[in-house]
This record gives structure tokens, sequence and C-alpha cells, in this order.
């Protein structure tokens, strides 16, 4: 078969398989398949919730509620990853570090034809409530929910104190909303709990349909993927995928480590700030490999 014969027949089987993919991924409401999120987010080569989603261990999302937004900035930026930070939050909370696993949620303008079909097959899933409910509805322990609903503030708001307290209650974390919330004082009042939002308004959530659960969202100029760690911090909010989350942890503690060795030989005056402040000689590496070594020894 010559070139010419051939292209309509690949064309044709790429287009039975794109007709053929809704019926392979109707099973799941708007969301990817197993095996699509696990190829998308193949690097991680840990455990896997049962849909695909990477399940960081919770020891490493203990440490990392240490790791500072610089210090995870540095390692990402050295890795390529040089758009996962969003800022300019309203933090309700300043004071409160957020941690956890991305669980992912996109809404879009409402459209009715669309929005009736989102409906349909929610319901015939069994879920329950309205569309902002629903991704609450699958969130477990150390989840962190991230919602973009494209920056709407006036109704715009995805939670109110009731839906907040449902999410702190599932996932004893906080919320990441590309949007608003409302009912701000029942929020506040939730104990080990914070949002990072773009806004605060009265009104409730309407014109908007929810598209996908567990799927990549867009968070400014950051593409976040569900199993993405979550760090909230005064600054803002960074997604670290899950490859690279013990990389940032171990060079974080490595940092503090660092600092505390510095900031003692600088009280006790056996360097002076410039040797300390540069790159070390090989004579100070060894006195910090010392000094770790003892410090262990002691505890």
């Amino acid at each position: 078969m010559n070139e010419r014969h051939f292209l309509p027949v690949k064309f044709a089987v790429i287009l039975f398989g794109l007709m053929l993919f809704p019926a392979i991924t109707a099973a799941q409401f708007g969301s990817f398949s197993k095996q699509e999120l696990i190829e998308f987010t193949r690097e991680w080569t840990g455990e896997r919730f049962e849909d695909g989603r990477p399940k960081v261990s919770d020891d490493i999302l203990e440490r990392m509620k240490s790791v500072s937004i610089e210090e995870a900035w540095g390692v990402l930026q050295s890795k390529g990853y040089t758009q996962q930070f969003a800022g300019n939050w309203i933090n309700i909370h300043p004071d409160r570090v957020i941690v956890g696993r991305a669980v992912t949620a996109s809404f879009m303008p409402l459209r009715p034809d669309i929005h009736s079909i989102t409906q349909e097959r929610g319901t015939a899933m069994g879920c329950i409530g309205g569309q902002n409910s629903w991704v609450i509805d699958t969130l477990v322990e150390n989840d962190l929910i991230v919602v973009d609903v494209f920056g709407k503030i006036v109704n715009g708001p995805y939670a109110g104190d009731n839906l907040a307290n449902s999410i702190a209650a599932k996932s004893k974390t906080g919320m990441v909303i590309n949007g608003s919330i409302r009912d701000l004082d029942g929020i506040y009042e939730i104990p080990d709990f914070n949002a990072f939002v773009r806004g605060i308004d009265p009104t409730a959530i309407r014109d908007a349909t929810l598209m996908g659960i567990n799927i990549p969202i867009r968070v400014d100029q950051v593409t976040v993927m569900p199993g993405d760690v979550v760090l909230g911090r005064r600054e803002g909010v960074i997604f670290i995928p899950p490859h690279l989350t013990e990389e940032v942890v171990i060079s974080s503690e490595r940092i503090r480590l660092q600092d505390e060795f510095g900031h003692q030989r600088l009280r006790e005056g056996k360097y002076t700030p410039g040797e300390i402040d540069r790159k070390w000689t090989p004579e100070i590496e060894k006195d910090f490999e010392d000094w770790k070594k003892s410090r262990q020894q002691n505890k």
C-alpha cells in the first residue's frame, strides 16, 4: 500500500480510537482512568491509591511541614520545574502550614447542554448534593483539595463553613481554591485547618459546572497534577511533583543543619561570616560532618 492510500487508513484508526475513548473512560466521572493517571505520573515509582494517584508517604508529608517555600523552590528549579509556585492568595491563617496530597477538581463557566450531562453522569454514579460537594466525598486523610473555579469571586464561592468542616473532617489539612469562599467567620474557627483563596463573597456558587476530578488543572501558571504534594505557607502555595518530594525534604533538612552549624561556629568565633556565607572549604565541610556525628551521638 502506498503512502497516499495508507494515510486515510491511519486517520480512520485514530478517529476510531477517539470515538472509543469516551466509552473506555466513562466509568469514572470526568477523571483520568487509572492507566492514564499512572502514565502521566510515571516518574513516581512508589505506592499509589486504588485509582492510580501517587501516594507519598505520611512520613514525608510530616517532614515537609518544616520545609520553606524557598527550599522547595530551589530543588524544583534545579530540576527544570520552573512554574510550581502560586502566590497572592488570601491566606486566612498565615501562621498555619498546610501539607497534603493534591486531589484536584476543575470547574468551567456553565453551559446548559454540558451541565446537564455532568449532572446526569454524577447522578448515575450516586453523587449527592451540589457538584461542588462531589469531590469532597472522595477525600481521605492527608489529601488536600485543590479546586480551579477559574478565579470566580461573585457567585463563585466553592465552599462555606459546612463544606469546609467536611473537608477538614475528611482530610485534616486545608483547601486551595482558585476562586472564592463564603462564611469566613465559620471557616476561620475550624481548628488545624487553613484555606488559600482568591476572594471572599456572601453569594453561593452558581453558573459553574464541574468538569473533572483528579485531572490536571491550572492554578495561575502552575499545572497541578493529582498526587502532587501541596505545601502552603505565608508566601503562598508550591506544588511538588511526587517523585521530587523526598529530595526536597532531605535537601531542606541538610540546609537547616548547615544553618545550625554555621550559627554555632559564628557565635564561637571559629569562622568569619565570609567563610560561612559562601561555598565551604573542605576543612569546613569536614568540621560539619564531624559536628553532625557528635550531635547525633549526644541525642
